[in-house]
């Protein structure tokens, strides 16, 4: 099974080797018919310290790397 890769933006680095990534998805309401977006938040291994706040990545997922962490930092020729 492919793992997943969501992109996002990162709205935290204050962590060593971990940075806050938000994720957001829009669906159409199916009552409303209205879009709506979500918003949620992964935490994700940043080997290098290389992203900052407000820098746009992808994360693919892993296994877990401690109790929160399942996602890694993946550049963008990996994603294609």
């Amino acid at each position: 099974m492919p793992k997943r890769i969501l992109q996002g933006t990162v709205v935290s680095d204050k962590n060593e080797k971990t940075v806050v990534v938000d994720v957001e998805r829009r669906f159409t309401h199916p009552a409303m018919k209205k879009t709506v977006r979500r918003t949620k938040k992964y935490q994700a291994h940043d080997e290098s310290n290389a992203h900052k706040v407000g820098d746009t990545v992808f994360i693919q997922e892993c296994a877990p790397i401690s109790r929160r962490k399942r996602w890694t930092v993946i550049t963008e020729e990996q994603a294609q």
